[in-house]
């Protein structure tokens, strides 16, 4: 079987951490969560409702492109929000051939979700300027795109059917 590298990308509350896991459980690879490899200071910058710059941004896409690159012979999957053009290719730099499955949904619904998860970094205030930010997969982008009204298990097996390479 061929590597497999995915990253499962979408504004905050969009499901990145629960598709991934199951998509990488599907997949028999690895799984990591992008937010885990931010710098300390960037983590305190979004909990205290700051958004990120893209300077903030750039060395932390490059790990999670090196992440893509070099975690496991077999791939892995990397739940980040990659939210910009310029950001997936920062990270495709670094690791070529990376595919993206986007998380889309309503700022309802990703709200709602947000606000049911006590004790994470990024608060609810947040969501408007990541929807801003928010540049949709591109044709030419290697990559799927679903909404987050589905379940997780169907949304990772949709995924892993578009991205296995024994189906490509």
């Amino acid at each position: 079987m061929d590597r497999v590298q995915v990253v499962v990308m979408g504004v905050s509350g969009s499901g990145k951490t629960t598709v991934g896991e199951r998509l990488a459980a599907e997949l028999g690879v690895p799984f990591v969560d992008g937010d885990a490899l931010h710098p300390p200071a960037n983590v305190a910058k979004m909990a205290s409702g700051v958004p990120l710059t893209d300077e903030d941004r750039g060395p932390w896409l490059r790990i999670v492109g090196e992440t893509l690159a070099g975690t496991a012979p077999e791939g892995v999957v990397v739940a980040c929000s990659a939210l910009k053009r310029a950001y997936r290719d920062l990270i495709r730099a670094e690791a070529p051939g990376t595919a993206f499955a986007e998380l889309d949904g309503s700022r309802e619904l990703l709200a709602e979700r947000m606000a049911a998860r006590p004790g994470h970094f990024m608060p609810v205030s947040l969501l408007d300027s990541q929807l801003a930010t928010l540049e949709p997969l591109q044709q030419d982008e290697a990559g799927i795109r679903l909404d987050v009204g589905g379940a997780p298990e169907q949304l990772a097996s949709t995924i892993a059917a578009a991205v296995s390479p024994s189906v490509r």
